[in-house]
């Protein structure tokens, strides 16, 4: 039985996507523990070779006890402007959190980029922001085709 309506995608150009990271906002993060799998939404910068990002810590944040365990992370930037006109990247590659010094050199510039850290039942006056890394080691687009 065929239910699906269906539509062919096209791999995009290297210049495709990186207009698309260094255009975009916003991406899903996934990180790995043992069996477990964590996705979080996070505003982001990409420089070329690297994926930054801002999380919140508030001294019991489920994201950042997942980063710390995951070897090789996968951030996905996505648009979906109808059925015949989507795209999406995958970046995947190892994380880590930034050294005090590379973080004090990021942070002005991602306040000045991003929207407001969104926190949820944490006290914002007791959430620390924490600045992450994400090495591209692979690289991947796709397109709705024409």
């Amino acid at each position: 039985m065929d239910v699906t309506d269906r539509v062919y995608t096209a791999g995009m150009t290297d210049d495709e996507v990186e207009e698309r990271l260094r255009g975009g906002e916003t991406g899903v993060l996934a990180l790995a523990r043992d069996d477990d799998a964590y996705a979080v939404p996070v505003a982001y910068r990409y420089d070329g070779d690297a994926i930054r990002f801002r999380l919140g810590d508030d001294g019991h944040s489920r994201k950042l006890a997942f980063a710390e365990t995951t070897a090789e992370a996968s951030f996905v930037v996505y648009g979906y402007e109808g059925p015949r006109d989507s795209w999406s990247v995958i970046a995947t590659g190892p994380i880590r959190e930034l050294s005090d010094e590379e973080w004090a050199a990021t942070a002005a510039e991602v306040d000045e980029r991003y929207s407001p850290l969104r926190v949820f039942d944490e006290a914002i006056e007791e959430t620390e922001l924490r600045g992450y890394e994400l090495r591209v080691e692979t690289l991947a687009g796709r397109r709705t085709a024409e």
